[in-house]
């Protein structure tokens, strides 16, 4: 009983010294002990391959916040590649984004991915990374998905795993969300209003999931 204690209160400490961005929205930050957390991996999974632009754009906008203006580095499989088009400057600044703080790589398969994943995380002076992949990523097993915690966990660099048409499976991912476009709510003179996307949070560790909110992006404040 006195060790799990201990292992509590060491949890308790873990969890108060973690850094974190903090959403923008109160309910989602409480629900996540403050916000968001640096040196974690985060799996975004599209709800339905339609969903694949909201699902990179909600990816970006997050990364964007957490860089705080540092680069962002997204790395990309051929396949998603081919599959998803081109990663343009004038998207990535819609939302928020510097393009000239925007990295892109593209590798020739799944092993080459997870590779150049973790060389990246171990770059303290990056502000983001994310990893673009299509369909099932047979090598990002558990062993992998370890070998990337561990990774981001040393280097405080936070991983968005980016995950389109593919099925949750056990992983050491610290969040995992489901990402779905949403109507946006039209400006004045009937301008396209700004982003909007439907959230749920399928799993966190030692946290609540199942939770769902309705979120749109501030690029300027780069919060929800």
């Amino acid at each position: 009983m006195r060790i799990n204690a201990l292992l509590k209160a060491q949890q308790a400490v873990d969890r108060a010294a973690t850094r974190r961005w903090q959403s923008g929205i109160a309910t989602l930050d409480g629900a996540l002990s403050g916000g968001l957390a640096y040196g974690r991996v985060h799996e975004v999974f599209a709800a339905e391959p339609a969903d694949s632009a909201a699902t990179a754009g909600f990816a970006l906008a997050v990364a964007t916040g957490m860089a705080d203006g540092r680069s962002c580095l997204w790395l990309r499989s051929r396949r998603a590649a081919g599959l998803g088009g081109v990663l343009q400057a004038n998207g990535w600044s819609d939302l928020g984004g510097l393009p000239g703080q925007a990295l892109c790589g593209i590798l020739p398969d799944g092993i080459a991915l997870l590779k150049a994943a973790v060389d990246a995380l171990r770059c303290a002076e990056l502000g983001a990374v994310i990893i673009e992949s299509r369909g099932s990523l047979r090598e990002l097993d558990l062993t992998a998905s370890r070998r990337l915690s561990l990774a981001a966990e040393k280097s405080g660099v936070p991983l968005l795993l980016l995950r389109v048409d593919a099925t949750p499976s056990p992983s050491a991912a610290h969040t995992r969300w489901q990402v779905a476009a949403a109507p946006s709510q039209a400006l004045p003179g009937n301008a396209p209003g700004v982003p909007a996307f439907d959230l749920e949070l399928l799993r966190q560790k030692s946290g609540p999931s199942g939770l769902h909110w309705r979120l749109e992006w501030d690029r300027d404040q780069h919060r929800f």
